[in-house]
């Protein structure tokens, strides 16, 4: 699966053949209605506000539980929210100033429909993109400072790297010695197989450590 905001570039990516579904981003939905919470249909604004709450009280309730309890619940709980959410949506489409701020939140939130219904399908997925966006904050606050890549091949080595150092993190695996493990036993490995049995998610930290080291 693909998780992203609604950036039209992400599009495109979603229909490479290894992409199996493209989930949006409901927190990238709220923040548009809380800006819109500010202008002239605060109340309007302010009831989709609270809809999307009740769909993350669902998420704080299934939060612990194995995949598929939490995609059980969620037909049960989250799909009727979202059937009061699509009813809103189209009710007020009909009636909003599409490039007032109300407007085009509910223009967004319209066009991203198909993928912001996508966590329903797999309890593996999240109901926004918040994590990924934690991990490339730091990126993003210092490209400022770093501004160059040099050329676009170092510009896809940096994102390789980044994203590797981030995934490392997500599962518990301290990055130096992730990377080191892994440039180690890199070129050893020559099949598809081996070379998927390297990736963060398939490795431990016991797997990692330095004989003695304590990581």
């Amino acid at each position: 699966y693909l998780q992203s905001d609604g950036y039209s570039a992400y599009h495109v990516l979603a229909e490479a053949p290894e992409v199996i579904g493209h989930a949006g981003c409901w927190a990238h939905v709220r923040r548009k209605f809380v800006e819109a919470a500010d202008g002239r249909n605060a109340a309007a604004a302010r009831q989709m506000v609270a809809l999307i709450g009740e769909l993350y009280t669902v998420e704080r309730a299934v939060r612990d539980e194995d995949p598929a309890t939490r995609k059980h619940l969620r037909a049960e709980r989250s799909a009727p929210i979202l059937t009061r959410i699509r009813q809103w949506l189209d009710q007020a489409a009909a009636r909003v100033l599409p490039k007032g701020l109300l407007g085009q939140a509910v223009g967004y939130a319209l066009n991203q429909w198909p993928t912001l219904i996508t966590f329903l399908d797999d309890g593996h997925l999240e109901i926004d993109n918040n994590r990924a966006e934690n991990a490339i904050r730091p990126f993003v606050v210092g490209r400022k400072g770093w501004l160059f890549a040099g050329s676009p091949a170092g510009a896809e080595t940096s994102a390789l790297l980044y994203s590797l150092v981030e995934t490392a993190k997500a599962n518990g695996l301290e990055p130096h010695a992730y990377l080191s493990y892994l440039f180690e036993h890199l070129p050893g490995a020559k099949t598809p197989e081996a070379v998927a049995a390297l990736l963060p998610h398939n490795l431990k930290l016991d797997d990692i450590r330095p004989q003695g080291a304590i990581l």
